[in-house]
């Protein structure tokens, strides 16, 4: 059985993290992995063709799926290919936006889309890496943010910048802007911090920030991270140890993966929709 997860963003991203089992290594291949190793690992939307174009690489919606053997690392010990599958492209992304912020532990981070499958990720390795997490909620999932690692829980949206302003009148250290509330989030950063944009600004939804104030701002691209075994295995063992808790919303099998779209995009799925064939 091999699984995939549903990737967050939409659009042609899908299915661009997998888990299951190595079916076969090329020959000459350098690597410790071997055939029957339970494994993980991330693709990619595009995937450059030998004469430099691009070409949709169709995603984990496949029955298999041959990667270079620097993208795929052991899956967590202990979870099931499901479970796996929901980490690799959202934990990178997550693991990726702290490499970037570099904030000294007790700096305060805010993140907006904090009960989303990347959000939850990026709270649990702030907290665990001893930043004071400030997360919007909705009053359902309160409880969730706050198992997550949150120490402060605000309202979302406009209300929610009204609450950190409140809480933190001198401005924060660094927001991530995962719910693409846009430039509004310069008003709680405090001068020099960080803005996090965490779609590209001709991503759908993404958007131009100018830096202000002497903010700086940044967006994670998670490809910079691909091929990287070091940081893909870095995920795997802060899920071993329990500081990354992958949430699975729902399980379906391939067939029903024009249900599980629509359920995505309907909204309010808290946790990832696996897909296993």
């Amino acid at each position: 059985m091999r699984a995939v997860g549903l990737h967050e963003f939409g659009g042609p991203e899908v299915g661009m993290d997998i888990a299951g089992v190595v079916d076969e290594i090329g020959p000459g291949t350098e690597t410790d992995l071997s055939v029957g190793d339970r494994v993980m690992a991330m693709l990619l939307p595009v995937t450059p063709t030998p004469d430099g174009a691009l070409e949709n690489s169709r995603g984990g919606y496949q029955e298999y799926v041959v990667r270079p053997a620097g993208w795929v690392v052991p899956a967590p010990a202990g979870t099931s290919h499901e479970a796996a599958a929901t980490l690799p492209m959202n934990a990178l992304t997550a693991l990726l936006t702290l490499d970037q912020l570099a904030l000294a532990p007790g700096s305060t981070l805010v993140v907006v889309g904090a009960a989303g499958a990347l959000g939850s990720y990026l709270v649990q390795l702030a907290s665990n890496a001893g930043l004071t997490v400030v997360a919007d909620a909705a009053p359902a999932d309160e409880a969730l943010v706050r198992e997550s690692g949150a120490a402060v829980v605000v309202a979302r949206g406009a209300e929610g910048v009204d609450d950190i302003r409140a809480h933190f009148p001198d401005g924060v250290d660094a927001v991530a802007d995962i719910a693409l509330l846009g430039t509004r989030m310069f008003d709680v950063v405090r001068d020099g911090g960080s803005l996090v944009r965490i779609r590209q600004a001709d991503e759908p939804g993404g958007y131009q920030a100018e830096s202000t104030r002497g903010i700086k701002v940044l967006s994670p691209f998670v490809p910079d991270y691909a091929g990287r075994p070091d940081k893909l295995d870095e995920v795997r063992r802060l899920a071993e140890a329990g500081v990354l808790i992958p949430r699975v919303a729902d399980t379906l099998p391939a067939a029903e993966a024009p249900e599980a779209h629509r359920r995505f995009a309907a909204g309010g799925v808290r946790g990832r929709l696996v897909l296993t064939f």
